[in-house]
């Protein structure tokens, strides 16, 4: 168990050092810039360091760089007026909108952590479902993000489908020479618990702030849960694909 914990905190490097610098940042002032500002500044360097360092390959770079843009894309509609699902209540100058660019950085430290484990814990699968399927729930999943505002949710739908495509599929890893398993859905949805998990001091350090939590602050509630495995589902499937496509060639 301690083993799998430490792989994991390894694999989830970029993620934890960010979070970290998102607490600090939330007691300490720093100079010059606003804290929106060097939390965009301190993740930049974060990646190069990992890179530099060969904790990260450019390929997995690229990744990063991926999900910081579908990211974005997803917190402008999210943050604009008409929608304000969530709120950044503090001012900086490395923004797009009405969103700080270091927001991008959260998304892909998602993608960063699913790389980094392929990697770091050797992971191999079993029956996994067709890709053209995969490819479709990604869309469907990240399409109801945004038509949700307008239509009908269709997010319980998109759940059922989830497990009618995974619900055979064992995920592999490698600890200390010995090979493990469990059901991927499992593991989406422990991956799932960590975010929401640091989604609450992310909010409870007021880098971002639900409509609820603008006078005081509450825990997100934990339908956020949800939208979390549905986010890790697409980041997974991306992933998966990338990787798919590079063997190939």
């Amino acid at each position: 168990m301690l083993s799998f914990i430490v792989r994991q905190a390894w694999a989830a490097l970029f993620g934890g050092l960010l979070l970290i610098a998102i607490v600090v940042t939330s007691y300490v002032e720093l100079p010059w810039l606003s804290r929106y500002d060097w939390l965009f500044v301190i993740a930049v360097l974060i990646q190069l360091a990992m890179l530099a360092f060969r904790l990260e390959r450019p390929r997995e770079v690229l990744i990063i760089l991926i999900f910081h843009l579908v990211g974005l894309a997803m917190e402008l509609f999210k943050t604009s007026h008409s929608i304000q699902s969530w709120t950044y209540p503090e001012e900086n100058i490395i923004r797009l909108g009405t969103v700080p660019l270091f927001s991008g950085f959260m998304y892909a430290a998602v993608g960063s952590y699913i790389a980094r484990a392929w990697r770091v814990l050797n992971l191999r699968f079993t029956h996994y479902p067709p890709r053209r399927w995969t490819i479709l729930l990604a869309v469907l999943i990240y399409g109801n993000f945004f038509t949700h505002h307008y239509l009908p949710d269709i997010r319980v739908l998109l759940f059922i489908g989830a497990a009618l495509l995974y619900w055979r599929t064992r995920v592999y890893f490698t600890l200390n020479l010995r090979e493990h398993h469990m059901p991927l859905l499992v593991g989406f949805t422990l991956i799932a618990s960590v975010i929401w998990v640091a989604e609450n001091v992310g909010t409870y350090t007021k880098a971002w702030l639900y409509p609820t939590q603008a006078t005081t602050w509450e825990m997100v509630g934990i339908s956020k849960l949800g939208a979390w495995f549905l986010l890790m589902i697409i980041s997974f499937i991306m992933i998966e694909l990338m990787n798919y496509l590079r063997t190939r060639r």
